[in-house]
């Protein structure tokens, strides 16, 4: 795993790593759970306002990193906080890290065994993908950056392309009426549509391997602004054709709709397996982010070899993916972890903005 200066990737491919964390597992049931939550057919507008609030955070910290350009967060912090209190955070976050990858492929194997390999071990559909993923960190960040755009293209073209064909089965009227109970329910949707743009503040942990540092706002822009499109498309065309009923009894909305066409004549006539491949490889991609990330950051508290860490993390991941006891617990876990990343990536980056800013301007005056 190189993390050298020589090793960089450019503003596309950091745009690509920060759209694909954040699309991860959410999508698929960001439906179910928004609906749950603000009770209307108006969730669509609670993931346009989310995103909105997440792109303004992204460039927070955009503006953050570019005050201290050769380093990641695991650096900087300690240079505005202090030495200990940024070592404490900044194991919190490597434990943040592990626990999200643990995630990342329980959910990978709970969705396979679910839909394509019942009654298989979780541990044995877990296997594969962890020793995948330590060849992937093995190799640093440009293999994964160059996996990551071939990933990117093929999720968006298949994902459009399935959800638009049962576009007959979408009937306008389930939408209605726009905001019928008023503002009320679309705020209390933020907080969900917040929690599935969870991963945007990768950009702490990249941007010191990005070739342009200066004139990279497109980066942050475009890698919120991607995903809601992807997510607004995904509410109004699930709770169009499922109605709000609908969506709430199902525990994969998006499967289920995937599930309810057919489209006789073509090379494929159902086409939830060719979802299940390609979201297989997003889940893939936002677990073997998070496994980079948590390595990086042991690397760069601790000045050793990476090679030691990258063996070290992979069983802890794999203890922790299996604490999980059955699909309730995955989803209870997946709301500690997004709540844990909404509210410390909401509130960090501003915090050590402010401080960082202050401090400068206090050295400055003597």
């Amino acid at each position: 795993m190189n993390t050298s200066p020589i090793d960089r990737i450019t503003t596309s491919q950091a745009t690509i790593f920060l759209i694909n964390f954040i699309l991860g597992a959410g999508i698929l049931t960001l439906p179910r759970s928004i609906t749950e939550k603000v009770k209307t057919p108006d969730g669509w507008i609670s993931v346009i306002i989310g995103g909105i609030i997440i792109m303004i955070m992204a460039i927070v910290i955009l503006k953050l990193c570019q005050r201290y350009p050769d380093d990641t967060f695991f650096q900087f912090n300690k240079k505005i906080l202090g030495k200990w209190i940024g070592f404490i955070l900044s194991i919190i976050i490597v434990i943040y890290y592990i626990t999200l990858s643990a995630y990342e492929v329980r959910t990978m194997s709970e969705t396979i065994r679910l839909f394509a390999l019942q009654g298989t071990p979780t541990w044995a559909i877990m296997m594969p993908f962890l020793w995948i993923g330590l060849y992937l960190v093995l190799g640093g960040i440009n293999p994964m950056a160059r996996l990551l755009e071939i990933i990117f293209p093929i999720t968006v073209l298949f994902f459009l392309l399935v959800m638009f064909l049962g576009i007959e089965l979408f009937e306008i009227d389930n939408l209605r009426p726009i905001l019928g109970n008023g503002i009320k329910p679309v705020l209390k949707g933020l907080t969900t549509s917040s929690l599935s743009y969870a991963g945007f503040e990768i950009l702490l942990f990249i941007f010191m391997f990005m070739k342009e540092k200066q004139k990279v706002l497109k980066v942050p822009v475009l890698g919120v602004v991607v995903p809601f499109i992807f997510y607004t498309i995904t509410i109004v065309i699930i709770v169009g054709s499922f109605s709000i009923k609908g969506v709430v009894s199902e525990t994969w909305p998006v499967f289920s709709f995937i599930r309810s066409y057919e489209i006789k004549g073509l090379l494929f006539e159902r086409f939830d397996s060719l979802l299940l491949v390609i979201w297989i490889m997003q889940l893939f991609s936002t677990f073997a982010i998070s496994y980079f990330i948590a390595v990086l950051g042991l690397n760069q508290l601790f000045a050793k070899s990476t090679h030691p860490f990258i063996y070290t993390v992979l069983p802890i991941i794999y203890i922790v993916a299996m604490i999980p006891k059955n699909l309730n617990d995955v989803f209870t876990m997946s709301n500690i972890i997004g709540n844990f990343a909404l509210y410390t990536f909401f509130i960090m980056p501003l915090i050590l903005l402010i401080v960082s800013i202050v401090k400068e301007r206090i050295h400055e005056k003597i």
